[in-house]
């Protein structure tokens, strides 16, 4: 018989040998070689992004007739909704359909948004009449705002689903396990950045230009093209990503620990020599997924865990009740996102500086000098580009130049900066950008009052500094921020991160809108003129904003030093406690 079973396995060996097989071996999937799918759609669809991002203002100004406070809050309110409903589409993704497919869902959604707004702009009905006046324009009616805002509503749809699963379904791609997939998931990040930053840095040259000096219409079939083709590139790779399936809401899994704390809220910390924990083994089918070790921070979580007593398992040693009796790992994944909360603060903070730009900084272009020789008016979404200008320079110098000369000089790979650094110098650039800002609009305004006119004689360059630090708050603090929020925690919370990220830049934004409404309700008191929101920037203070914002920045940065800045050095790549 064990003859038999010999020849059996020598005449198999020989056949698999003997037999040519009917496929080449498999190529093994991931890697760079499908993120230059990924970062291919992403540049294309952030430049259908923010082609109207950049140059919404201007729209609304020109075509719509809106000004002031309600301007103001109607493209922060819209910016801040493009970046809070990434929290549902990371549940989505979680729950349902998988980064893939909701990316795929994300940019069905923004083709669709953009064609709306298209309509808007080819059909006279659906805006109110041109003026040609600073006084007694027509208003938009209900009908008006109402296809308007669900054309933007599209895109903030498309951009909650694309937003948190492309950086996430990057990283899925590389291995964080090894030391090499570890530096290459780091340079991800500033790539990511770069790529859609080099391209609508070429591309929204041409765009913003052909919208506000050509047509409109012509302007917004562009992205709405370029939307188009980033569906192609990213079907086009579909064969060469790691895919991995929904694991379940992380949402309903963190509500469950904190519920399940509370209820075991009498249980003392002397009861875990007593009380064993619940740990339920992972699925071995998801190898991406690792088992997180048990940790003595927030302890008081520890208890969602808590073996209190044997009937709250069944006869398979499963809970009977995730509401009451939850596992280790599920306490570890909250922890890990309640680890880094502090620092999150704080970068909320910094892009509150870095958001006034969009808005206020445009709005200063519009009452000054826009020459640039005697035939030629720049338009004033491309001060915005000069911050891309600047962070995409940085980038290749930070991931190029300062690695290439180190070998050269000293023979030795340059020390990268840690996410506390770049977090502090972005911090440092918030305060100089807003003091420079203040600066530069309390002298814009000064020669517009001493010559009388509307529009002031200063050059718009002035502003070029002021942008510039934007872009570098941009390159120090947010990709910090992103690479922290996504690869400092565990693989199944990195869609859920790239939300939270997204939702950072979606609370500076309505701070943004508050801090405006409120300083115009209260310096607008008695009668007074207030300092932002109306229609004459001759007649507010938008100097004296800025320096509020100014002293906000300050405040974070000893908030920041003194704090949050512990919590970093805390957890490693993957959610790993260092």
């Amino acid at each position: 018989m064990v003859k038999l079973d010999v020849e059996n396995a020598i005449h198999s060996h020989l056949s698999e040998h003997e037999i040519p097989p009917p496929f080449l071996p498999q190529i093994p999937k991931g890697g760079w070689r499908s993120i230059f799918y990924i970062l291919g759609n992403e540049s294309f669809e952030r430049l259908a992004s923010m082609s109207l991002i950049m140059n919404l203002p201007v729209y609304l100004k020109m075509k719509y007739n809106l000004y002031g406070v309600f301007l103001i809050n109607v493209v922060s309110i819209w910016s801040g909704c493009c970046n809070i409903f990434p929290l549902a589409g990371a549940f989505v993704a979680e729950k349902y359909l998988g980064r893939f497919r909701t990316l795929l869902l994300g940019c069905t959604a923004s083709f669709l948004g953009m064609g709306m707004m298209i309509l808007t702009a080819s059909i006279p009905q659906l805006r109110p009449s041109a003026c040609n006046s600073q006084t007694d324009c027509q208003q938009p009616d209900f009908g008006d705002l109402t296809f308007l805002f669900a054309a933007l509503g599209l895109v903030a749809i498309g951009a909650g689903a694309i937003r948190p699963c492309c950086i996430a379904f990057g990283a899925d791609q590389f291995q964080d396990t090894t030391e090499k997939g570890r530096k290459q998931m780091q340079s991800f990040y500033n790539w990511w950045y770069l790529s859609f930053t080099a391209t609508l840095i070429i591309a929204l040259l041409v765009v913003v230009y052909v919208q506000s000096k050509i047509s409109w219409v012509v302007g917004f079939a562009i992205p709405t093209a370029c939307l188009a083709l980033s569906v192609f590139i990213f079907l086009l790779g579909r064969n060469t990503y790691i895919k991995i399936e929904p694991q379940g809401s992380v949402y309903s899994n963190m509500v469950k620990v904190i519920v399940a704390a509370l209820r075991k809220g009498h249980l003392a910390h002397r009861d875990e020599n007593r009380m064993p924990f619940y740990d339920f083994p992972l699925v071995e089918s998801v190898p991406q997924i690792k088992k997180l070790a048990h940790t003595d921070r927030f302890r008081c979580l520890d208890r969602a865990a808590m073996i209190a007593d044997p009937g709250e398992l069944n006869n398979q040693g499963i809970a009977k009740n995730g509401w009451r009796l939850c596992s280790l790992q599920q306490v570890e994944l909250l922890k890990s996102l309640v680890a880094i909360a502090p620092v999150w603060v704080s970068g909320i903070v910094c892009f509150l500086a870095m958001d006034q730009q969009s808005v206020n900084g445009i709005l200063q272009v519009f009452q000054m000098d826009q020459s640039m020789g005697p035939h030629f008016q720049i338009p004033p979404s491309w001060l915005s580009v000069w911050s891309m200008i600047v962070l995409s320079v940085w980038i290749l110098i930070y991931e190029f130049v300062l690695p290439r000369a180190s070998l050269r000089f000293s023979g030795e790979e340059c020390k990268r900066l840690t996410i506390v650094q770049r977090i502090n110098i972005g911090i440092v650039m918030a305060i100089l950008c807003m003091i420079t800002a203040g600066v530069v609009e309390e002298k814009r305004r000064s020669l517009a009052l001493q010559n009388g006119s509307f529009v002031s004689p200063i050059s718009v360059a002035f502003l070029l500094p002021q942008f510039a630090l934007s872009g570098l708050i941009e390159a120090f603090a947010a990709i910090a921020m992103m690479e922290l929020l996504t690869s400092h925690v565990p693989e199944n919370l990195r869609t859920v991160g790239g939300a939270i990220f997204f939702l950072s830049l979606s609370i500076a934004s309505y701070l943004t809108s508050s801090l405006v409404s409120a300083i115009h309700g209260l310096t607008g008191m008695n009668g007074k003129i207030p300092w932002i929101g109306g229609r004459d920037l001759n007649d507010s203070r938008l100097d004296y904003y800025y320096y509020v914002i100014a002293g906000l920045s300050i405040v974070n940065l000893a908030y920041f030093n003194l704090f949050a800045r512990k919590f970093v050095g805390r957890v490693g790549v993957g959610g790993e406690v260092m």
